[in-house]
């Protein structure tokens, strides 16, 4: 019995796992084909702030949430393109260009609040994403709590993590976007166009945000709150990092973040200082990104901008 009560309590942490870790493994996928590109992108945050907005808007607007995924997808691919231009076009340093998406995307999406619901903090309720229900499994134990009921952008996650491996290692554009990010000048010396190679990858990376917004509103709780992201697009470029710049290193790097927030919430009420747990994903999340060594950094180029004219 005490086997059974332990399996059923790690199948909960897991599936509260999953669904922490979604919109970061989303975050950090989009992370990720950025970096590789050479576009560091601070501005995952604001990204996935503009979907979860954008996927209330098109659920209220169409009445489906499954249009409101759209929405979301195109709302954090505009921010994604607003990244590349200032970046890759005009220049700017990628922190800063990223700070503004960021702080745009907060401004915005409040004025919009306002505007649409007259209200600064939320908006109305609109309808979810239904939940996958495998009743079959739920009578066993960790395997009915872990994935009798769960969300179908889990599926696409794993779906993204899957096709953007493939992308990143097994076809010729995904080398082309390496080679960019590691040196620029070779890729062009190759004739490969740095700029739409970037450009491409940068869209992609705000389509995937998107949908980790979209899961915020429209995928858990439907609807949207000021700044409901809360520092989620930063948490994903730490957990980039620590899967060492790969799709699959950035699912494990969710879930085990997912894990330390499940498990927070599970010890507020062992009598610990409520502070004292709350600190404990992000405390996690640092020792893993120190103590974890790794033989190399990220993509070369990252962050730099590359001028053919100067080259």
């Amino acid at each position: 019995m005490a086997l059974t009560e332990t399996l059923q309590f790690a199948g909960t942490m897991f599936s509260g796992a999953m669904r922490i870790a979604i919109p970061i493994c989303f975050g950090a996928l989009g992370s990720t084909i950025c970096e590789r590109a050479g576009i560091v992108n601070i501005g995952i945050e604001g990204m996935m702030l503009a979907g979860s907005f954008g996927g209330v808007v098109g659920a209220l607007v169409t009445g489906s949430p499954w249009i409101g995924l759209l929405f979301a997808m195109v709302a954090g691919m505009l921010f994604s393109l607003l990244h590349g231009v200032l970046t890759i076009h005009y220049g700017t340093g990628h922190i800063i260009s990223g700070l503004g998406v960021n702080l745009l995307a907060s401004g915005v999406t409040t004025v919009l609040l306002v505007a649409i619901w007259q209200n600064r903090g939320k908006s109305e309720m609109v309808g979810t994403l239904p939940t996958i229900e495998l009743t079959f499994l739920k009578k066993i134990p960790f395997i009915g709590q872990a994935f009798g009921s769960f969300s179908p952008l889990f599926l696409l996650l794993l779906a993204a993590v899957a096709l953007l491996w493939v992308f990143l290692y097994k076809t010729t554009f995904g080398l082309r976007a390496r080679i960019v990010g590691e040196s620029p000048q070779t890729a062009d010396a190759a004739g490969i166009s740095v700029p739409k190679m970037q450009y491409i990858c940068v869209l992609l990376c705000g389509l995937l945000c998107g949908l980790g917004g979209a899961y915020l509103s429209i995928g858990d709780i439907g609807m949207f709150s000021r700044d409901m992201v809360a520092g989620r697009g930063y948490i994903a470029m730490a957990v980039t990092i620590f899967g060492a710049w790969n799709p699959i290193g950035a699912l494990g790097g969710g879930l085990l973040f997912g894990l330390a927030q499940s498990l927070q919430f599970r010890l507020q009420q062992s009598g610990i200082p409520v502070q004292l747990i709350q600190m404990l994903p992000y405390v996690i999340t640092i020792l893993v990104l120190l103590l974890v060594r790794r033989k190399g950094g990220g993509p070369a180029a990252a962050g730099k901008t590359f001028d053919r004219e100067k080259h």
